[in-house]
């Protein structure tokens, strides 16, 4: 199996600095063919992320092909909160969301409320809970079920236990944003 994957990732940002943040998309079929490469931007802590993403990537020429989309967490641009099964909705796509960490120990709640954005820890709720697919790999997925989402992401993995259309897209959105990537050896 060889998916088309979309990976989104958003560059560095200085919140005191910055109004808006690069956001990098990847398509990649399978783990070592890269397909093209997508840029845009968002506010830092906007509004609407779910519609903002969901209408990017209908625009995509690389739609059609595509098989499912990869997340690296469900916030993007600071606090903005993707609602991760509307996401799936709105796209038709598999939605994974994938953390090096157990998201349910994250301080993300905490977050909102001292930016005074508590009104979206709804979205947060709403995401599907997520599961190890590896040590040290979480996934949340909407649209698509636990299995085929640890096989999705099984063909999209070669270097890291991150997806490479996600892995290249962390790279390309922090080059796009410092002037040079830095990631995991």
């Amino acid at each position: 199996m060889r998916p088309h994957l979309l990976g989104i990732d958003d560059g560095a940002f200085d919140k005191r600095v910055d109004r808006d943040v690069p956001v990098v998309g990847v398509v990649m079929e399978g783990c070592d063919l890269v397909e093209g490469v997508a840029l845009t931007r968002f506010p830092v802590d906007g509004e609407d992320v779910t519609a903002f993403l969901g209408s990017w990537i209908a625009g995509l020429r690389f739609r059609p092909a595509l098989q499912g989309v990869v997340l690296g967490g469900i916030t993007l641009a600071g606090l903005a909160v993707v609602d991760v099964p509307g996401l799936a909705r709105e796209t038709g796509l598999p939605v994974l969301v994938v953390n090096r960490r157990d998201p349910s120990d994250h301080r993300l709640d905490a977050a909102l409320e001292a930016a005074r954005l508590a009104s979206r820890r709804a979205l947060v709720q709403r995401c599907p809970p997520a599961f190890p697919v590896s040590d040290g790999l979480y996934v949340a997925c909407a649209g698509v079920t636990p299995r085929r989402a640890r096989a999705l992401l099984a063909a999209a993995q070669r270097k890291s236990e991150l997806p490479e259309p996600l892995r290249l897209a962390h790279l390309i959105a922090r080059a796009v944003a410092t002037g040079e990537s830095r990631g995991r050896p």
